[in-house]
């Protein structure tokens, strides 16, 4: 699809990023472009001029076109997909919907996203207490290990877990790791889940938007979650929840649960799973309806193609300029250069890995960066080094990446000079 759009500098006109700040972390919070901005804007009058007409009459349309906008793009039916505020939200109301057992066993791993990882630890240190299983992750490795890995964890869960019939196991698997940003095999993961006999929730918050080869009707997960705030330009804050089939009955309620829930019926089993998710409360009702107008614009854009191809590329030059600057590397997986990259890259900081993750040198970090240089990229600890993810956006330029990079330079000196490092 022809576009008139030129990437770069030129689509900051389209966004309402302060003009003194360069944005190197869109995958944290996204940033929403002015055209998703106005429409929401239309919306959110049409509200007040009449709350009752439109929560009563007109929501719902709205709601089920922008349902049908995102289950396009993954390839789901829109009968298994519903929206929700965040990624947080959709892993816990999967994980909580689950009958556990004292045999059951939750698998995370060791860069699982902190509040994710925190929920499974409320769920194994709670009644019936299933037990918790750590998967290792650590950087550089390659796709190949990892799956290698994966199925021998498994295999052992399995192996030291008392067989009974409703013994389940659940793997928590990210899509793309936040930090370090890895695109992970997450589909072969699934196809090894459903081969071990192993249940997969796919942490999917940085995918839509970002991957666009996505086909849950062929990969088939259990269950996948994707933040429509970050990579696919909604309002904040809103993500899609996709339960197939075949699973919908395990989810018995939304949460908080829904004002019209009712309890589950042997004789329907799946049709009311989206009405369990319509209205669990007031909310800003204006951010998954934003979905519509966000797609549009993606299409104007040239849609996800386009859109990726440039960022990824940018992702690729703009992290091996940054590393040049830094004189450091680019986190690469050990086959295959590029194996790990979607629209973020890695790149080593050089400070000493002496100095550990702490709250005063995440505060360091971000007062610098932010308040004195104006320019953001997320930082991390991971594997005794220090680094910096960047995100690359239709926004941004090599010029960017190389501001950041001089940015860098100056603020690890100073943390290291702070840590007598």
């Amino acid at each position: 699809m022809a576009s008139k759009f030129e990437f770069g500098h030129n689509m900051l006109q389209h966004f309402a990023l302060s003009s003194e700040y360069t944005n190197l972390n869109h995958g944290s919070f996204g940033s929403v472009p002015k055209p998703v901005l106005e429409a929401s804007e239309k919306i959110s009058a049409q509200i007040e001029s009449n709350p009752d007409a439109f929560f009563r009459l007109e929501y719902q349309p709205l709601l089920n076109a922008a349902r049908a906008s995102v289950a396009k793009l993954i390839h789901a039916g829109v009968d298994e997909c519903v929206l929700v505020s965040n990624v947080a939200l959709g892993i816990n109301t999967v994980l909580r919907n689950l009958q556990w057992g004292e045999n059951d066993t939750l698998i995370t791993t060791n860069v699982t996203f902190d509040s994710i990882a925190r929920a499974a630890r409320h769920i194994t240190s709670t009644p019936p207490y299933p037990k918790s299983s750590e998967f290792n992750l650590s950087f550089p490795s390659s796709r190949s290990v990892i799956l290698t890995r994966f199925r021998e964890h498994l295999r052992s869960v399995k192996e030291s877990s008392p067989q009974s019939p409703t013994r389940k196991i659940v793997a928590v698997i990210d899509s793309v790791l936040s930090t370090p940003a890895v695109l992970m095999p997450w589909r072969e993961m699934v196809e090894v889940c459903r081969e071990e006999g192993v249940l997969s929730v796919i942490d999917a918050a940085h995918s839509i938007g970002q991957e666009t080869d996505i086909n849950l009707m062929k990969v088939s997960p259990d269950f996948w979650v994707s933040s429509c705030c970050k990579w696919l330009y909604s309002k904040r804050g809103c993500a899609v929840l996709y339960v197939p089939k075949r699973n919908q009955h395990l989810i018995t309620t939304s949460l908080p649960t829904a004002i019209n829930y009712m309890s589950p019926s042997p004789d329907d089993v799946f049709s009311d799973f989206e009405t369990r998710f319509f209205w669990c409360g007031s909310n800003d009702m204006t951010a998954p309806l934003s979905l519509t107008s966000a797609v549009k614009f993606r299409e104007l854009l040239g849609g996800e193609e386009r859109i990726n191809a440039y960022c990824r590329q940018l992702a690729l030059d703009g992290g091996k300029r940054l590393a040049h600057v830094l004189g450091t590397h680019v986190l690469e997986s050990d086959e295959h250069e590029g194996e790990f990259n979607t629209n973020m890259v890695n790149v080593e900081l050089p400070l000493s890995g002496a100095i550990k993750s702490t709250a005063d040198t995440a505060r360091m970090f971000q007062q610098k960066l932010l308040v004195e240089h104006k320019v953001y990229a997320a930082h991390f600890y991971h594997n005794g080094k220090w680094y910096v993810r960047a995100s690359a956006q239709i926004y941004n330029e090599i010029g960017d990446f190389e501001k950041l990079g001089v940015a860098l330079l100056e603020v690890c000196k100073q943390v290291g000079t702070a840590h007598n490092c």
